[in-house]
């Protein structure tokens, strides 16, 4: 059977050398390539994957806020990849419905590896970020169950990043194709359901959750 992949990255040379190498089996085939998180999610509506594997830290919408989105509408299993192993990014991943997280200093067999197990059902994790990981899983759940964080909606979550990536109030409006005081709205909320004052809260928020590259630290 011929597993049916999407790759996202918002590197070109890495999207073509992603597809060149994953192409060598003869299982594999690329439908599809993207180079923002946006993008990903539109392609796995339309093409419906098999497995999409995406790079974390993207701009615009990066892809954790993808795999959210893309595993909330799709029955297509998500690859993230990341430049670091560190065990928050990996439960970040997981978290949002990632089934495998590989590094990207991986060799191709290890990519190719993680792509039939979570074909079959399985779940990967590059073996240089396990150490601690279930530890780090199980505190970060009885934390979660003692103090549970502000519930942000999907549109929040995003212009939280987009402000966060130093867009303005109306260049937000028009990469949504909303209004201005829709989006004013919309931080609004977010200020207040994080308990924070201003873009620079909203910023300093983003970047302690891995919301943004910065915070995702995948460069």
């Amino acid at each position: 059977m011929t597993l049916r992949l999407v790759l996202a990255d918002d590197h070109q040379l890495v999207r073509e050398g992603l597809r060149a190498l994953l192409s060598r089996d003869s299982r594999v085939e690329v439908v599809g390539v993207a180079a923002d998180g946006a993008t990903a999610v539109k392609l796995v509506r339309q093409l419906q994957p098999d497995i999409l594997v995406t790079d974390i830290a993207m701009p615009g919408l990066n892809g954790i806020e993808a795999t959210r989105r893309v595993r909330a509408q799709a029955e297509t299993q998500v690859i993230c990849l990341s430049m670091h192993g560190d065990q928050r990014s990996v439960v970040t991943a997981l978290q949002a419905g990632a089934s495998g997280f590989v590094l990207k200093d991986a060799s191709c067999d290890e990519l190719l590896g993680a792509v039939r197990e979570v074909a079959t059902g399985g779940i990967y994790i590059s073996p240089g970020t396990m150490g601690g990981l279930v530890e780090e899983i199980r505190d970060r759940q009885r934390l979660q169950a003692a103090l549970p964080g502000p519930v942000l909606t999907a549109k929040e979550r995003e212009i939280l990043q987009l402000f966060a990536e130093d867009l303005s109030t109306q260049e937000i409006a028009d990469r949504l194709k909303v209004s201005a005081k829709t989006v004013a709205t919309h931080r609004e909320h977010v200020t207040r359901k994080l308990g924070v004052r201003g873009i620079a809260g909203m910023t300093r928020y983003a970047l302690s959750e891995g919301l943004t590259a910065g915070g995702l630290a995948c460069r």
